[in-house]
Parts: C-alpha cells; sequence; structure tokens
C-alpha cells in the first residue's frame, strides 16, 4: 500500500459498517438516524480526517482478518479512570481513547459494555465542550442495537463523526488534535494486544502502515503546538516515529526474506518490519498510552 492510499483509508469504516433495520415507528427513527449519521459523516470529513483515519478503521480491519470471537476488555482503559482525569490534556486525550473503547466493544459485540463506555464518553464529552454531539437519545440507540454489532458501528462512528465536526466548528484546535492522538494511538494499542508478531500477518502490516498516519498526525499537531499540552504529544509521537523510522526500506526483490513482514510501496519499494521493529514500537506504544492513562 502507498502512502497516498492511507489518505483514503478513514472514512471507509462508515460506509461499510451497515445500518439499522426498519419496522415499527422506533425502527424508522433509528434507520433515519443512520441515514443522517451517514450524510453528517460527510460533510465532518475534514482535510485532516482524511490524513487520520477514525479508531474504527484499525479495529474493523482487525475483525474482518480473523478477530470477531474476541471478547476480552481487560486491555482497555478502566472507567474507574475517567473520574482522575482533571486537567484539560488528559481529559482530551482520555476523550479519544474511551472513544476507541466504546468503538471497540461495539465493532466487537460486546453489547453491555458499549453501554458503559458510552455513559463515560458522554461524561467526558460534556467536560470538553461536545455535548451537543453526544445526544441522549444515543443512549437509547445503542440500547435498542445490542445485538446488531453493523449498527452499534454506525452509531459510534457517528458519535466520533460528531464529536470531531464540532470541536472544528468552535474552533477548539488544540482539543481536537488531542482527541485525535488519544483516540489513534489507543485503536494501535489495541491492535498490539490483539495481533502479536506473525511474518505475513495481515494485522502486522497495517501496522507498518502506520508510520504514514503517524506522520500525517505530527504535522496536524504542530498546526496547534503554540499549545504546550499539543507540544507535549507531538514530542511523544515524534519519539514513537523514531522506532517507526527504524523500519528498513528495501527494493521489492531485495525484501523478499522469509520471516520478515513486508508492506509494497510506490516505485517497486517494500517496507519490511521485523519482530525487533515491532515488539520495540508497541512497546514504545504502551509507554505513551500508560502515560496518558494510568493515574499518578
Amino acid at each position: 500500500m502507498n502512502k497516498s492510499s492511507l489518505l483514503i483509508l478513514s472514512a471507509l469504516t462508515a460506509f461499510t459498517l451497515g445500518s439499522c433495520g426498519g419496522g415499527d415507528k422506533s425502527e424508522e427513527l433509528e434507520a433515519s438516524d443512520t441515514a443522517k449519521t451517514q450524510e453528517s459523516t460527510t460533510s465532518a470529513v475534514s482535510e485532516t480526517f482524511f490524513q487520520v483515519p477514525s479508531p474504527g478503521e484499525m479495529l474493523s480491519f482487525i475483525k474482518i482478518v480473523g478477530g470477531k470471537n474476541n471478547k476480552n476488555t481487560s486491555f482497555l482503559n478502566p472507567l474507574a479512570n475517567e473520574k482522575n482525569y482533571t486537567d484539560s490534556k488528559s481529559k482530551a486525550l482520555n476523550f479519544g481513547i474511551y472513544s476507541c473503547d466504546l468503538s471497540y466493544c461495539s465493532i466487537f459485540e460486546i453489547g453491555s459494555e458499549s453501554i458503559k463506555y458510552f455513559k463515560t464518553v458522554k461524561t467526558m464529552g460534556d467536560q470538553i465542550g461536545v455535548s451537543t454531539a453526544i445526544k441522549p437519545e444515543m443512549l437509547k440507540r445503542l440500547e435498542n442495537n445490542l445485538s446488531n454489532a453493523d449498527s452499534l458501528g454506525v452509531i459510534t462512528d457517528d458519535i466520533y463523526f460528531s464529536s470531531f465536526e464540532t470541536l472544528e466548528d468552535s474552533k477548539q484546535g488544540p482539543t481536537l488534535a488531542m482527541v485525535v492522538a488519544g483516540g489513534w494511538l489507543e485503536s494501535i494499542f489495541i491492535a498490539s494486544q490483539l495481533a502479536k508478531y506473525e511474518a505475513g500477518s495481515p494485522v502486522v502490516e497495517r501496522m507498518a502502515d502506520q508510520k504514514y498516519t503517524l506522520e500525517n498526525l505530527i504535522e496536524f499537531l504542530k498546526k496547534h503546538e503554540s499549545d504546550a499540552n499539543v507540544a507535549a504529544v507531538r514530542a511523544d509521537f515524534e519519539g514513537l516515529l523514531a522506532e517507526f523510522n527504524k523500519i528498513e526500506e528495501k527494493d521489492a526483490e531485495a525484501a523478499k526474506t522469509k520471516g520478515e513482514d513486508k508492506m509494497m510501496l510506490a516505485g517497486g519499494k517494500q517496507l519490511v518490519i521485523t519482530e525487533a521493529n515491532y515488539t520495540a514500537i508497541i512497546t514504545k506504544i504502551k509507554e505513551i498510552r500508560n502515560s496518558y492513562t494510568l493515574t499518578k
């Protein structure tokens, strides 16, 4: 996959997760809401968002390639931590992290946990200024669709996209940057917990792809680095990029080595991610993520 291809991945999840069914009036309302979700998604997908995929993009990919039966929630950010996030930086980052955890529970059909994470996302959303984006009726939609993974996916994408658009419209650039950073970081952290290194693994290859998403994200953070909190997050992510930059780029023929994962680049080049690369990257991801989520 070449770098330009990565820039069009972000909106795909919202358009492929399906929609709510019809029937009685309440179901018709849900179907209508789903249609509105897709419309609002279209308007919310700015240039920035095309460069940084939603958390659901990575999680949906993992489910498609074989993780659909996973129900493990042990690695998610515990809900009890929410009360400890009292400053603007931790609130914005963990709103993004909890939004990703909500997406994970929905995509992997862990309905009861979806309700719990929604309530926490709603609480934190009120605190960072996106209360209008997370409407109370969304909880009813979640409750009515606990057995419908496709509908849950649409609803949680609606929450993410609406929050993104609200922050953009209200000119809260630094908060938006940290929300996006937190959501992306959590998505690759979860991926690292679900997929161990294996030669030829499509998930490991997708992890290598994240080098380019990370570069885009850092460029986005730079736009708001006059804010000290954003500057600190950018510094963390630069450290992570340093690990991604250790992945070797080779000519396509030279890269055909057993035991190494390969990603095709434009111009006959491939990224060759070794087990050592992968281990170093996920170790750094965990280090940064824990610094954002663990209480002091």
